[in-house]
């Protein structure tokens, strides 16, 4: 009964698009019209890699921007692929960073608005707004005129914009000194005077976002993240939420969730492949297939030596002790052979709860391959997202302790 009850969640997770896509490939495989059903499907994944997702990042010169645009990348400032920061202004015009893992997630570092060469009423033409999917506007002290002027600017676009105050680590820090500190004050009375200096110059009901860059796990990154969310095209919020760095443990469940939905899309994938007639065909990409996904579930959950390494310069934890956290075989090789014999492994399983898929999916049940292979498939990344996702738990718990 519990098999069942896992089941039919997992099948709710299934976006309104992606049902959509399962009922196309129905469609055609009751036709038993085979290769138009993987077609179908492969080239609905064809579809999500081409999806970009552009942000913006824009504010007064010396606010913080490129350090922020590092952050969101999971780099600190002094890595090769970093956006250069500095006390003066170091972007002189809209520069592209495409996330590291995630090429097709670009984050822009802006000119700073408002200097000699970028003024709030010409900037968004300057810049190319047209291209930008939404806008953060940062500032590390108030939100000035410029800002002001910008926000009312993009707001005629149509487009979306948030305001970040940056910088919060320092603010803390400096009221630390003071006897009667308490953070959760000091942080409503700096969000309230950027409220508050915002609605004076005519911006209404504006929502201010405190975070760190260097401290991004803190502060009000959830918050952020989940604005964004809700207001991103259905299939751009996994894109921003995947290639988020794995720093709370909200995103990390979110980022699970978003994951266990593509189980259902790489065993339609598996089933189609299953079903078509041609010797050899379907071990071969199955393979492929779940290397690629496991590879995806490595690097979204920062498991990669690079990421760890990252981390722990960011944390001044040693990384072997984020090495300790990585139980899963998985963590430590990511090869064909060791996925063949979790295929092998996971098909006997599948054997045993075939019947069930078989009841659920009655157009797979009527091709034997195509079934098997779908719950091959999915039981298999089920456990492999499971361990991986329990280890990147480890990894964060353990970064987690040392702001504690």
């Amino acid at each position: 009964m519990a098999e069942s009850e896992d089941f039919d969640n997992d099948w709710g997770m299934i976006s309104e698009h992606e049902v959509k896509a399962v009922r196309e490939f129905s469609e055609s495989l009751e036709t038993q019209n085979i290769t138009s059903a993987v077609q179908k499907i492969q080239t609905y994944f064809q579809d999500l890699d081409e999806v970009l997702l552009n942000i913006a990042v824009t504010g007064e010169s010396g606010s913080g921007k490129s350090s922020f645009v590092n952050a969101l990348r999971g780099l600190g400032d002094d890595e090769e692929q970093s956006a250069p920061t500095g006390v003066v202004e170091t972007t002189t015009q809209p520069t592209p960073y495409p996330h590291p893992k995630y090429p097709n997630v670009i984050l822009w570092d802006l000119p700073g608005v408002g200097t000699q060469n970028f003024k709030a009423d010409t900037y968004l033409e300057q810049v190319g707004f047209d291209q930008y999917d939404f806008f953060i506007i940062i500032a590390s002290e108030r939100f000035r005129s410029s800002n002001v002027d910008l926000a009312t600017h993009i707001q005629k676009t149509k487009k979306k914009f948030y305001f970040v105050r940056s910088k919060i680590d320092v603010d803390v820090q400096a009221e630390k000194r003071r006897k009667s500190f308490d953070q959760k004050s000091v942080l409503d009375r700096i969000r309230q005077d950027c409220i508050q200096g915002l609605e004076k110059s005519g911006v209404e009901h504006p929502m201010v976002f405190l975070i760190s860059s260097h401290e991004l796990g803190k502060y009000d990154i959830n918050t952020l993240q989940e604005t964004m969310e809700k207001e991103l095209p259905e299939r751009k919020r996994d894109m921003l939420l995947l290639a988020l760095p794995n720093v709370t443990m909200k995103i990390h469940q979110k980022k699970r969730e978003a994951l266990q939905a593509r189980v259902w899309k790489m065993a339609l994938l598996s089933a189609g492949v299953a079903a078509l007639p041609i010797p050899g065909l379907s071990i071969c990409t199955d393979v492929g297939i779940l290397m690629t996904e496991i590879k995806e579930y490595y690097h979204t959950f920062g498991l990669d030596e690079e990421s760890l390494q990252n981390l722990s310069c960011q944390t001044e934890v040693p990384v072997e002790e984020f090495q300790a956290c990585l139980k899963s075989p998985l963590s430590k090789e990511i090869s064909a052979d060791v996925v063949v014999k979790m295929l092998t492994k996971a098909a006997g399983a599948g054997l045993m709860v075939a019947g069930h898929f078989f009841n659920m999916l009655p157009l797979l049940g009527s091709l034997p391959a195509g079934a098997l292979s779908f719950t091959s498939t999915k039981l298999m990344l089920d456990n492999c997202l499971k361990e991986l996702a329990d280890d990147a738990q480890r990894v964060l718990v353990r970064a987690l302790q040392t702001e504690v």
